[in-house]
């Protein structure tokens, strides 16, 4: 094969309590990678379609490109890659945008190689292709992506965690852009110990919820302390959507990734449906309108599409 092209969904990063470790991917928005093999041993960003942001084409700036570049020095490859992006989920919007251009190109490249990598060998090249927009080694998104549904992200190695298959995600989009690197700064200070016990006895409900598929542990301990109070001002209605979903019977409700995207957990999909309405009803009282996306919470892993 000397070309191939992935897509890759998008994702909810960090689950509310799982900051920069838990996500799962979501059906319904993702980015396409086209990737070609070229004798020049290099990587260049052929095009990028799709974007309203002025992206980098310099493939060393570019997620795409930092994740390839990753991929041929670790691998010392004699030939290289062109890469040509579709952007499917919008700048900005917490849906891990970021990462799919990462993940989808290295999964079209790992198609062309002579031996294909296994999905957790290709993990630490996505790493890099995150840090090439956030700045930082997180695979809360990076992960869900490679392997599809949860996953928890260390910084070596990434986890399926197993839920079931009844359970559903809504996640409303509001047509408006925060910027992850804007999103991280708000954290910077101190928080209290108190808290961090607090988060962490809240993280340890929520995966034991998950894999019991217990959905009143779930409920206990999807409740975020130490993020969702410094980054929720920066969200116009986030207190009013997520009320809306609490309301429609919830599981939790928190910032997708680094917002302004808002998720919830429900324990069927014809809660989510009836759900949907509302909380997009909630962004819109304050003024924006939204996309809105319902997708099984063992969403789709990244995959060859042509």
């Amino acid at each position: 094969m000397k070309q191939a092209s992935a897509f890759a969904s998008a994702s909810v990063g960090n689950i509310g309590v799982g900051f920069d470790i838990l996500g799962h991917s979501i059906a319904g928005a993702g980015d396409r990678a086209t990737v070609r093999r070229i004798d020049a041993p290099q990587v260049r960003i052929a095009a990028i379609r799709g974007s309203t942001a002025d992206l980098p084409h310099d493939a060393e700036h570019n997620t795409a490109g930092a994740a390839l570049i990753a991929m041929r020095d670790e691998l010392r490859l004699a030939f290289g890659f062109e890469i040509e992006l579709d952007k499917g989920i919008a700048f900005g919007s917490g849906m891990g945008g970021s990462a799919a251009s990462a993940v989808a190109a290295l999964v079209a490249a790992n198609a062309l190689l002579e031996a294909p990598l296994p999905r957790q060998d290709l993990y630490p090249f996505a790493l890099t292709g995150e840090a090439a927009a956030s700045g930082g080694r997180h695979g809360d998104n990076v992960g869900p992506m490679l392997l599809g549904g949860v996953v928890l992200a260390t910084v070596a190695r990434l986890w399926r965690i197993a839920v079931p298959d009844a359970w559903h995600c809504v996640l409303v989009h509001p047509h408006a852009t925060l910027e992850t690197r804007r999103a991280r700064a708000v954290l910077a200070g101190a928080h209290a110990l108190h808290d961090f016990v607090a988060q962490s006895a809240h993280l340890a409900q929520f995966v034991l919820g998950c894999e019991r598929g217990d959905a009143d542990l779930v409920r206990a301990g999807l409740r975020d302390v130490l993020v969702e109070p410094r980054r929720a001002p920066l969200i116009t209605g986030f207190e009013q959507v997520k009320q809306a979903a609490l309301d429609m019977g919830a599981m939790g409700s928190s910032i997708s990734g680094a917002g302004p995207s808002v998720f919830a957990w429900f324990e069927s999909l014809a809660q989510a449906d009836v759900a949907a309405p509302a909380m997009r009803a909630a962004f819109a009282a304050t003024g924006f309108d939204s996309d809105v996306f319902i997708s099984p919470i063992n969403g789709p892993a990244a995959e060859i599409v042509a």
